[in-house]
């Protein structure tokens, strides 16, 4: 088949590379008559074949709104490790000893940055392709229909003329004309702002409309409220309405406190890297020294002090971070947000399928009185099952009840009034075998009262619901509802013959009876909470239950159930009055859906990092709002594109798992940061300020080249190290106050004991110049070695065992320190073989600086922990202070 005419809607080919396709709308295509639009897009109402929605996708390209990432090829990565400004200021400066006659010099310092990139490049390019495969683990399907039958595709498949098949929960995946629907209502909020669910059926709309006019077309990025359609797909990926409002307005993601931290970071490396290099190289000239020397002296110390392989590294261990996240269960969408899932010192969470077991059983099919009813069940199936909406657990366990002797087939559906959150109820029209019409409206007890004016009494006769009877039936609800049970309220209505059905038909029903449904605590939900509790962890329940209900399952799991804030409550206080009284309450209950973003945006304004965990149509909000949205594999398509992490099964234990993977990937970031600027900054200064004062340089750009390449192989490792268990009892933070003290305080203690090194090579040993160099080497090696094994815990440093490959790297690369002066190869580098003496000495010098850090690293670490402390508390402090005098005010 010829794909042609579909010039109608995206002119021109386009790829996943282009990022402004041509855009060729000349018929506003919501305007034609769905048939017109089928035959233009030479396509059907069956959908299209394999082989044309292949040619088509070569065509149009992947459904998607920018070029993906995931496609780079291994040259390209590798390609990218040269665009570093430091990696070209090499390069341009081994050029330039070439071309002044130091062959061996450019050559060596080529093979070294070459070296270092071919490292750097196994380690990223391992990491894309590992996250890559994460992602394909939870990449978004549609269900569209293919050579005639319904399939699910990954959404970045569909194509112009697809046949997609759109249901409540569904992020709408392409802008299209809605062929046939039931009940369909759509959220437009990310396009339009408007906030109400809009009505979308089959149809014309005029040429003129604007996009909150189409009522026959939905677009990408848009999502389903309830009700099902179908829908033909028109126009993908970049050509879509979402693609440009998304262009035109720069969508970026909030910086989290991690990348703001090494940007931080960065700058300070920067900046003292400037420093250092701008005034050695002056001062060398100054001295007389060559031209060429001094320069490569000085971008060498450039490089020394600079932690280049910090991106990698932090790519490694994040990647490794999700890897083993993913095999405990959890799926981390986003790499940044491992740092927030390790800072998170508050959980907000529902209690369906994460405090109980999520399997909710149908325990009681009661009439008014309280007795056992074969009706309230018969309607309860007819509600449950001929509704169209978004499937619940609560449907579910009313379907899957035996009828027994009940039969449904009897009756046939009319008209459905389909379920929203601010009625609270959903009802069903159908017509019995004596053709006569009944309404059927299940939902929350009061909202059920509130539309009821009578009472189904035992006779099947209705009476008229009297106070007495009202006080009854809220004495019956509040009564199971504090034995645990969630009760729902079922009334009626009957009509004969009439043809439209509406939300003003909800009126002067009868009340019929309860459904109690039962979802008891899940087993060892009380120990994960105790162990969220011992990570620094509060949790906090949202749910939309009654608070009778909310209550029992919190005495029953272990949480407060005393400080309880209901939805009415909350939409009485103003945005100050919430903040001042949210932290102070547990359970959130009979909430408003619209309700669950304010409570997060008040606890987050009270300083906490908190976490929400959700996994339906309207909880995307809250979700964006979190600083760590969570959701489960299962979710809606809505709730899962909102949340940073995705878990593969609804567990709260699964979560305790990535809670500390995510405190193990900061903690081992933090290590290299902390081994970098501690090693790096004392051993740069040391040499800068021994250039000045020797008469000749202290380590060639060779040596110092060839000495942070060697320091960087163990580093590595880190990714996988082992982590302290008392580094994982609490949140997690960065600091960069601390990491600046951390810095200065260890570099001190690395530049005295080079200074002390400088003596004993100078007045002890009298070393000539190769000797002092290759001398200083070895020391500087093996003093960057052993702070790593220092550093990298909290603990003294024999007591914390690192991981094999980390041990064994570090052991390895000492060895090769202590051996290069002795190899052949040693004169490239202007190394000489020590004398024995020279070695002992410089041993005894290593094991007096490794006492020295120790006792360093303790202080440090006790005057940060309190400092670190006082800083939260005060933080918090203030925080609610704050609060407190806007809310006076």
């Amino acid at each position: 088949m010829s794909i042609g005419k579909i010039d109608l809607v995206q002119h021109s080919t386009y790829g996943a590379g282009d990022t402004q396709p041509a855009r060729h709308l000349p018929e506003a295509y919501w305007s034609f008559d769905a048939g017109q639009l089928v035959k233009q897009l030479q396509t059907s109402t069956s959908g299209l074949s394999g082989v044309d929605a292949a040619a088509r996708l070569a065509k149009f390209g992947r459904n998607t709104l920018t070029a993906s990432r995931s496609g780079r090829s291994a040259a390209a990565v590798f390609a990218g490790q040269f665009r570093s400004p430091l990696v070209l200021i090499l390069i341009f400066a081994a050029i330039v000893s070439g071309f002044v006659g130091e062959g061996n010099e450019a050559a060596i310092i080529g093979v070294i940055v070459l070296a270092s990139c071919i490292l750097s490049f196994t380690q990223e390019y391992g990491a894309s392709r590992a996250m890559e495969a994460l992602r394909q683990r939870i990449s978004r399907k549609a269900s569209v229909l293919r050579d005639g039958f319904e399939r699910s595709i990954d959404a970045q498949d569909i194509v112009p003329g697809d046949v997609i098949s759109l249901a409540a929960g569904n992020l709408i995946p392409a802008d299209g004309v809605i062929l046939e629907s039931q009940d369909f209502n759509v959220s437009e909020a990310v396009l339009t702002g408007e906030t109400f669910p809009v009505v979308k059926s089959a149809g014309r709309s005029a040429p003129e409309a604007g996009i909150a006019q189409r009522a026959n077309t939905v677009f990408a990025g848009t999502s389903v409220r309830s009700g099902k359609a179908k829908v033909l797909a028109v126009a993908t990926g970049s050509s879509t309405e979402f693609a440009l409002i998304a262009s035109a307005l720069e969508r970026r993601i909030p910086e989290t406190g991690f990348a703001r931290g090494i940007r931080q970071f960065g700058y300070l490396m920067t900046e003292i890297m400037l420093a250092i290099v701008i005034m050695v190289f002056f001062a060398n000239l100054m001295l007389g020294r060559p031209l060429i020397e001094s320069l490569l002296f000085s971008l060498a110390l450039a490089v020394g002090l600079t932690p280049e392989l910090l991106p990698a590294i932090i790519s490694v261990t994040l990647a490794r971070g999700a890897r083993t996240m993913a095999a405990s269960g959890v799926i981390v969408r986003r790499l940044d947000a491992i740092e927030n899932l390790g800072s998170m010192d508050l959980l907000c969470t529902d209690k369906t399928g994460t405090l109980t077991e999520g399997v909710i059983h149908l325990d009681g099919c009661l009439d008014v009185e309280g007795n056992p009813s074969g009706n309230i069940q018969l309607w309860a199936y007819l509600n449950a099952t001929l509704q169209t909406g978004l499937k619940n657990p609560l449907d579910e366990a009313i379907a899957t009840t035996p009828l027994g002797d009940l039969d449904p087939s009897a009756f046939t559906k009319v008209e459905e009034i389909p379920y929203d959150f601010i009625r609270k109820r959903l009802s069903v029209v159908v017509l019995d075998d004596k053709a006569e019409q009944l309404l059927i409206s299940k939902g929350a007890v009061r909202n059920i009262l509130e539309v009821c004016d009578f009472a189904l009494g035992a006779d099947g006769k209705l009476g008229a619901l009297d106070e007495r009877q009202r006080s009854a039936i809220d004495d019956k609800f509040r009564r199971w509802s504090a034995q645990g049970y969630r009760v729902l309220g079922l009334a009626i209505r009957r009509f004969a013959g009439q043809s439209k059905f509406t939300r003003s038909d909800e009126s002067a029903l009868g009340f019929a009876g309860f459904l109690l449904f039962l979802d008891p605590p899940k087993v060892g939900v009380k120990e994960t909470l105790s162990a969220l509790a011992h990570r620094g962890i509060a949790v906090k329940v949202i749910s939309g239950d009654n608070r009778y209900v909310a209550a029992h399952l919190a005495q029953a799991v272990g949480l407060r159930a005393d400080r309880i804030m209901t939805g009415e409550d909350l939409s009485k206080m103003t945005k100050n009055g919430l903040f001042a009284s949210v932290g102070s309450t547990d359970l959130f209950v009979e909430i408003d859906p619209n309700q669950k973003e304010r409570i997060v945006e008040a606890l987050r304004r009270n300083g906490h990092v908190v976490g929400y965990l959700g996994d339906g149509i309207n909880d995307a909000p809250a979700l964006h709002e979190a600083d760590i949205g969570i959701s489960v594999d299962t979710a809606v398509d809505v709730a899962r594109e909102a949340a940073d992490i995705i878990l593969l099964k609804r567990d709260l234990a699964v979560l305790v798992l990535g809670v500390d993977d995510g405190r193990k990937t900061f903690a081992n970031t933090m290590k290299y940061i902390s081994i970098t600027t501690s090693a790096n900054f004392g051993n740069m200064i040391s040499m800068a300020a021994a250039s000045l004062a020797l008469p000749f340089l202290p380590l060639l750009a060779k040596q110092i080249l060839l000495n942070n390449f060697l320091s960087d192989i163990p580093a590595l490792s880190i990714a996988g190290d082992n982590v302290d268990a008392d580094q994982l009892r609490r949140p997690r933070h960065w600091d960069i106050h601390f990491v600046r003290r951390f810095m200065i305080s260890f570099g001190l203690v690395s530049s005295l004991f080079d200074f002390v090194t400088f003596a004993f090579l100078l007045f002890i040993v009298h070393a000539a110049v190769t000797t002092f160099q290759t001398a200083w080497f070895v020391e500087s090696l093996l003093t960057q070695l052993s702070i790593l094994l220092i550093v990298r815990t909290q603990k003294a440093f024999w007591v914390s065992r690192p991981s094999r490959l980390l041990a064994g790297l570090a052991l390895g690369i000492a060895v090769v320190a202590v051996l290069i002066p002795y190899t052949p190869f040693a004169p490239w580098f202007g190394f000489v073989p020590l004398p024995l003496p020279v070695l002992a000495g410089l041993v005894g010098i290593t094991a007096l600086y490794v006492v020295a850090s120790e006792l360093t690293k303790r202080w440090l670490f006790d005057k940060g922990s309190r400092g670190s402390a006082r800083s939260r508390t005060m933080k918090k402090v203030g925080a609610r202070a704050s609060g407190t005098d806007r809310a006076k005010r």
